[in-house]
């Protein structure tokens, strides 16, 4: 960020992040950002009416949750008159809300931001066809027994049908391919195999094994509390015992039958929502604030549609070359796994084109969202924060988290922690 003033992270939480099974999930995605927020503040010692700005990334709300940043801010306890506001990116959302965070804070226009982003997938809306819509209007237009008797007449059942926003969500509305069609093109392009895609979810899964057993996520996810009295502690989507064996058996989702990406091998649907505290320096030194580390840097990048899973090659290229950086000079990566194939192919990609790729111990090294979920809207953040909280354990530098964008983009963030 040249010689703009410098953002610092004070801290950060997430939820557990919340595998959809097909039903409506304990909490909608405000409820998500509101319990993640709470015992972050609490723990920091620090008041909601301190905050001067709340900035949140969601990409379905619900119905009730219109510019879910205030939702948020105004259930918190800010005070009214601290500004809220939403902002969509598709999957970096979160990481969108962070990069607006930084820049209002070296504008001097606030000193405490709370960023992030939440997404309660398992509730996206269901929507009615244009055509229903229309014949609702009609109806409501009709005065005579007549006229609605002609109108109930021209109603057919396939117009009953709803439209399910999270499929027509997850499906590019130019080039008319779903995500998952994309990591198929990835795939062949890169003659990923159906065993390299599966092998790495089978990696993912263990290594997110090994962090839950070793605490690593401890000081990161906060509990979630239901109404029946529940207590949420973990990723719900995890799964140890995954093999190469029993992923093999599944059947291709989005080009069945000879298509290699799986539900295996995929990321999950999921509930979840990662907030952030970013702080200028008046307000480290003011308050007197801890510090995780810092945002150095952001770089946003765009590419064909059809290629949107290569968007962390681009975006990360990006930023290291604003930054008069090399790719080795980067101790840790985070990469979202939105899909095997889509990671695999970014690391044969940065092959290809510059004979590297990150190490693999200082690459997702908890494992991603394959095994823990990828709510939308939170993910990006998430990213960040546990890019921090790796470079902190192992008392390394400098990290970058990135992602991949539907709709053919790319995000990354450079974080460092000071010595």
């Amino acid at each position: 960020m040249g010689n703009l003033p410098p953002v610092f992270v004070v801290d950060g939480a997430r939820t557990p992040f919340l595998k959809s099974r097909n039903l409506p999930g304990a909490f909608s995605a405000s409820e998500l950002a509101l319990q993640a927020t709470r015992p972050l503040l609490q723990r920091l010692s620090i008041m909601p009416t301190a905050i001067d700005e709340v900035i949140m990334g969601c990409v379905m709300p619900s119905p009730d949750e219109a510019n879910i940043a205030r939702v948020l801010a105004l259930r918190l306890g800010c005070d009214v008159q601290t500004p809220a506001w939403t902002v969509q990116r598709n999957c970096a959302s979160g990481m969108q809300a962070l990069d607006c965070a930084c820049k209002d804070i070296q504008l001097g226009r606030a000193d405490l931001v709370l960023a992030g982003g939440c997404e309660a997938m398992s509730r996206a809306p269901l929507l009615w066809k244009t055509e229903l819509v229309a014949w609702l209007g009609r109806w409501q237009r009709a005065r005579s027994l007549m006229a609605r008797m002609r109108l109930l007449a021209a109603l057919r059942p396939a117009m009953l049908l709803p439209v399910i926003s999270l499929l027509r969500g997850l499906r590019d509305p130019l080039i008319g391919l779903t995500m998952g069609s994309t990591a198929e093109l990835l795939a062949e392009r890169f003659a990923i195999s159906r065993q390299q895609m599966d092998s790495f979810a089978v990696r993912s899964h263990q290594r997110l094994a090994a962090a839950v057993e070793q605490h690593h996520l401890s000081e990161e996810i906060v509990p979630l509390f239901t109404d029946d009295g529940q207590l949420l502690t973990a990723d719900d989507g995890l799964r140890a015992d995954s093999t190469l064996e029993k992923l093999a058996t599944l059947n291709p989702v989005f080009e069945p039958p000879y298509g290699l990406v799986t539900a295996g091998n995929s990321s999950q649907v999921s509930d979840g929502a990662a907030v952030l505290l970013l702080a200028s320096e008046t307000a480290v030194e003011r308050d007197r604030l801890p510090v995780l580390g810092r945002i150095a840097g952001c770089a946003w990048a765009a590419l064909e549609p059809e290629l949107m899973g290569l968007g962390p090659v681009s975006a990360s290229n990006q930023l290291l070359a604003h930054m008069q950086l090399r790719h080795q000079d980067v101790d840790y990566w985070e990469i979202n796994e939105a899909f095997a194939a889509q990671v695999l192919a970014c690391l044969a990609q940065w092959q290809q084109q510059m004979d590297w790729m990150p190490d693999e111990q200082r690459l997702n090294a908890d494992g991603g969202a394959i095994a823990m979920g990828h709510p939308v809207g939170a993910t990006g953040a998430r990213l960040v924060l546990h890019t921090l909280r790796v470079l902190q354990r192992e008392q390394w530098q400098r990290g970058i988290a990135t992602l991949c964008i539907g709709g053919g983009q790319g995000g990354s963030m450079m974080v460092v922690r000071d010595a």
